[in-house]
């Protein structure tokens, strides 16, 4: 792992969409879908859910929201290391998914996906998430989408030195074991093969940020740049190859 290039990126994020919090409000550059984005938050809060941001509006191009309490970003990792912590985060993740089909949606499975929900787009307060933000990539689609997503890096689906130095863990987790703590208090799901739609999700990522670099968008530009496609490939292939440790 090019852990160089990895930071390079992680500065080319923060510079693309650089993000100020004064007074309790937080105000970033507002993305192409930001009034839908506040619209759904919008709707989620008006149904008792307080662990989406409000939204407060627009201003010279950028967008507001009410900030959440609690540790994210780098912060989060810590968090979500104990069962108590794993689980919490499915739980929430299915309560937003439940409610969110109410929203423009008709009577059918699919959801609105946050499309990106790594746990450093959770809120955590003890060890236990209160929040998720960075709706950035929202879309309607089934919840395995953002289940597999989440897998992936919660449990994480990946080397034993990521787990270890990217993740924070003290030790190699034991993935079997996070993989059933987080499907079981998501709750209510039919059997699938965890290989083989965390893989498939991943590939869907990484297509899209191929396709958002040929756009010349940032920060995906940097990361391509900086090798994050290859890298990417030899993720997916590293599960695939190590299925044992996952089913």
């Amino acid at each position: 792992m090019d852990f160089e290039a990895v930071a390079r990126a992680e500065v080319a994020n923060a510079q693309a969409r650089p993000v100020r919090i004064v007074d309790g409000v937080v105000t970033r550059p507002a993305g192409s879908n930001a009034e839908t984005v506040q619209g759904f938050l919008r709707f989620l809060r008006g149904r008792g859910l307080e662990c989406v941001p409000e939204p407060l509006g627009f201003g010279d191009g950028v967008e507001m929201l009410r900030f959440i309490p609690g540790d994210s970003g780098g912060d989060a990792w810590r968090h979500q290391h104990t069962d108590e912590g794993l689980a919490s985060a499915a739980r929430l993740l299915r309560r937003i998914h439940d409610e969110s089909q109410a929203w423009n949606s008709p009577a059918d499975d699919l959801v609105y996906c946050h499309g990106d929900p790594g746990p450093w787009n959770f809120v955590w307060k003890d060890n236990s998430a209160v929040g998720l933000i960075d709706w950035d990539y929202l879309y309607r689609g089934p919840r395995l989408d953002d289940i597999a997503y989440a897998l992936h890096w919660f449990v994480p689906l990946r080397s034993d030195e990521l787990a270890l130095r990217w993740h924070h863990f003290p030790e190699v987790p034991d993935r079997r074991h996070r993989i059933k703590v987080f499907l079981d208090a998501y709750g209510d799901l039919p059997k699938f093969d965890v290989v083989g739609v965390v893989t498939g999700r991943m590939e869907a990522t990484r297509d899209l940020v191929r396709r958002l670099a040929h756009e010349g968008q940032e920060p995906q530009r940097t990361w391509v740049h900086d090798g994050a496609l290859e890298r990417e490939d030899e993720e997916i292939a590293w599960v695939r190859q190590n299925r044992t440790l996952f089913t």
